[in-house]
């Protein structure tokens, strides 16, 4: 039976797609411009745009392991400080503003975001190399580098991944994260248009904003108990 925990994870990965898509939808839409196609072989794509998640997944879960491995650092003083609370503490607000982020209420996680822009313009140029990507070997790789683009959205949740006290339990949480994703980014290269209008409708932004909103205000809530039942399995209890 699944863990709580990394059902929760997928379901904001899933909600919060509605960010993912306004956020790479420009990128999306380069990579299928990009993609050499021939009348009638719309098909080809499918094989591409999933290589392209397959590797922006395992950017997230390599980057999900170095965190949850950080994180272990802060449980060896669990008995002498509270750093384990204190960095729960601090992924349920990065989840309470990212779900303010989403309804629209405020562009606080910008900000958050133009921290790993210095390290995007490094790795930006090396994504040349596999354009236009006419194989999955070529799209795979892109996808790699793809994962690192500047997002508040996974740095809300890779917060969290500090608090899994192990790097094997990091991976698991952006791997589950990585996969609640997968369908609104998957979809988007093949039904941009569509897809764009519909996370740009206020209704479905906001709904989406006020689910994550709540996990983050259950997750202060419940903070004594470092989430109670909801993140069982992810978050490292003593």
């Amino acid at each position: 039976m699944p863990e709580t925990g990394y059902l929760a994870v997928f379901l904001i990965g899933l909600l919060g797609g509605t960010h993912c898509v306004g956020m790479c939808g420009g990128i999306v839409s380069a990579l299928t411009v990009n993609t050499v196609r021939m009348p009638g072989e719309s098909r080809r794509e499918w094989p591409l745009h999933l290589a392209y998640n397959i590797g922006r997944i395992s950017s997230y879960t390599l980057a999900g392991a170095a965190m949850g491995a950080i994180g272990t650092v802060g449980m060896l003083f669990n008995d002498i400080l509270p750093i384990q609370l204190g960095l729960y503490v601090a992924a349920n607000l990065m989840l309470i503003a990212l779900g303010l982020y989403l309804t629209g209420f405020t562009r606080a996680l910008s900000g958050v975001e133009q921290l790993g822009h210095r390290l995007w313009a490094r790795i930006q140029p090396l994504t040349r190399r596999f354009l236009p990507a006419r194989t999955v070997a070529q799209a795979l790789p892109l996808g790699l580098l793809w994962g690192f683009l500047p997002c508040g959205l996974v740095y809300s949740v890779l917060a969290t991944a500090l608090v899994t006290g192990a790097a094997e339990r990091g991976a698991m949480l952006m791997l589950a994260f990585g996969l609640g994703t997968l369908p609104n980014l998957l979809l988007a290269g093949l039904l941009l248009k569509r897809l764009k209008d519909l996370v740009r409708n206020r209704a479905v932004r906001t709904g989406s904003g006020l689910v994550v909103l709540a996990f983050g205000v259950y997750g202060l809530v419940t903070a004594p108990t470092l989430g109670s039942n909801l993140w069982n399995g992810v978050v490292c209890h003593f």
